[in-house]
């Protein structure tokens, strides 16, 4: 090398002759190890504490109770999620209406549940009777036609429905709203030149393209509906966090049957975040036509992958012919 070619840059050099050295993360190592080490300790206290008592845990985990208060909790998030979100999209196309009186209703009404905690609005639903004794049917100011005794048309449960719904219907107009006014305002312009009906506007223009804003906070509010039912436990019905507690109450088993309770929410949570994925993913076709693929597509991938690696080392080297056809 000659004595000016030491001070050239390497661009300048023949790329043969360069050596290549990998950028070195102390820090991200170091982050790492540490991550790596409180998991492991983590673990280890789950495994050796005996205080989890994982024998109790084993045999509560699905005992006949708590399956049934499972399905219970199933039951008010299903029931409350399409109620609520029903009436949220009414409520926001209210707030979106050119009537004045709808707005002013839609807002109200958002306002009013918005500010209310939503054990309040349980409690109060469940206490309807000692304000309306009986509810009934008739002519507006007028004579009753038809009645019946508010806690008998009602109910315990339908209570809690109710009081879950109008929470929220609340929060879902909110959401709905956000997704409709993210659509580009062109579209319902073209759609009018085309003499489209309003109706279907939304219903095959609007809402679809709405849905892509929509869907990742309203997969948010389904999962906090799931674990907001435990609110309910103050009216004495037998959901998951209502039962844990009587039976811990009964036999003092604190840790664990709180352990079993939160397992279930993790495991429901993770099947709702799951679906969430591949509605989300569904409803993303029209603006992307190739989506990446599903981790069980790529693990699907991996497994070809490595079956077809594993059966080219296998396969026996084929000695080449010499060069003129062996002459």
């Amino acid at each position: 090398m000659l004595p000016f070619e030491k001070h050239l840059p390497d661009h300048g050099r023949d790329p043969d002759t360069l050596k290549v050295v990998p950028v070195r993360h102390y820090a991200r190592w170091a982050a790492a190890v540490a991550v790596v080490v409180l998991v492991a300790q983590f673990g280890h206290g789950l495994a050796t504490n005996p205080v989890w008592e994982w024998d109790v845990f084993r045999a509560y985990f699905l005992s006949e109770t708590i399956v049934q208060a499972v399905w219970v909790t199933l039951q008010l998030t299903a029931y409350a999620t399409a109620l609520g979100f029903l009436l949220g999209t009414a409520l926001a196309f209210m707030r979106l209406s050119r009537s004045p009186v709808l707005r002013t209703v839609a807002w109200t009404y958002i306002w009013i549940f918005r500010s209310i905690p939503m054990i309040v609005q349980l409690v109060f639903w469940f206490n309807l009777s000692a304000l309306y004794e009986r509810l009934g049917v008739g002519i507006p100011f007028g004579p009753v036609l038809w009645s019946v005794d508010s806690n008998s048309l009602i109910g315990t449960m339908g209570a809690a429905i109710i009081g879950l719904t109008l929470h929220q219907a609340a929060y879902a107009a909110e959401i709905v709203r956000g997704g409709v006014i993210a659509v580009d305002h062109g579209q319902l312009e073209a759609a009018a030149a085309l003499g489209i009906p309003r109706p279907r506007q939304i219903r095959r223009i609007v809402l679809p393209q709405a849905m892509r804003a929509i869907l990742p906070t309203a997969g948010n509010e389904i999962i906090g509906m799931l674990k907001g039912t435990s609110v309910v436990y103050v009216m004495a019905i037998g959901e998951l966090f209502y039962q844990v507690q009587v039976i811990y109450g009964r036999n003092g088993r604190v840790i664990p049957l709180l352990l079993v309770a939160t397992a279930w929410y993790v495991l429901l949570t993770s099947l709702l975040s799951v679906a969430q994925y591949y509605v989300e993913r569904r409803f993303a076709r029209g603006s992307n036509r190739t989506p990446p693929p599903t981790p069980f597509q790529r693990a699907r991938r991996l497994v070809r992958d490595l079956r077809a690696s594993t059966a080219g080392r296998d396969r026996p080297a084929v000695p080449l012919e010499p060069l003129g056809g062996g002459r």
